[in-house]
């Protein structure tokens, strides 16, 4: 049997992965979608067609209550015609910080403020065919106030333990991949594995 390299063993760089655009065309503009269909130069010399959508980015924030619970949300998503259990999140404004943007839509879903936050990393959930990059952002000494939601915006907010989300995500109840990768962090985080940098929205922006 033919063994598999490392990624050690990997040709350093990826040029010879690499695409290259040739001709780009906007298919559709809408309030929210950037659809484009991009005419692109194959490694081997061959060409080829990409459709993709451009996204601003959004951040997700994961909550975490005194009593070590979690905040979260569910709320009916129209492409999978049912209610979504996930962690709070937003679309990036043009321009925005991803703190700023966790501050604002934290308070606006849920009525929360938090005391400190914590910046993790970000994803990219749909590499096939979007931009979009989520920020991950943890949340702590939360405070509860009014919400502020968007017109037209409908979701109920409430607490759950991670053991709790990790069993829904085992069943299938949670589908969301942002959320799952969340828990993951979160996971990580509690057992030691993985550190995070707790400062006040304030205190973060300024490191920006």
């Amino acid at each position: 049997m033919k063994s598999l390299p490392s990624y050690a063993d990997l040709p350093e760089g990826d040029a010879h992965l690499r695409e290259h655009c040739i001709q780009g065309t906007q298919v559709y503009r809408g309030h929210f979608l950037d659809v484009r269909r991009d005419e692109i130069a194959l490694p081997d010399g061959g060409r080829a067609a990409r459709e993709y959508m451009v996204h601003p980015g959004a951040v997700m924030i994961i909550p975490l209550l005194d009593d070590g619970r979690l905040l979260l949300e569910r709320q009916f998503r129209y492409p999978l015609s049912r209610a979504v259990i996930e962690f709070p999140a937003g679309k990036l404004d043009a321009g925005e910080l991803g703190i700023v943007c966790g501050v604002r839509e934290l308070q606006e879903e849920t009525g929360y403020t938090a005391a400190e936050w914590a910046y993790a990393g970000e994803l990219n959930n749909a590499i096939a065919y979007s931009s979009e990059r989520i920020e991950i952002w943890f949340a702590r000494g939360l405070q509860a106030g009014p919400a502020s939601l968007d017109e037209g915006e409908f979701l109920d907010v409430f607490a759950a333990s991670a053991q709790e989300l990790a069993d829904w995500i085992r069943d299938g109840l949670v589908c969301d991949a942002k959320t799952m990768i969340g828990l993951l962090w979160l996971q990580q985080w509690r057992s030691g594995q993985w550190g995070l940098n707790w400062a006040s929205a304030e205190q973060q922006i300024a490191a920006r």
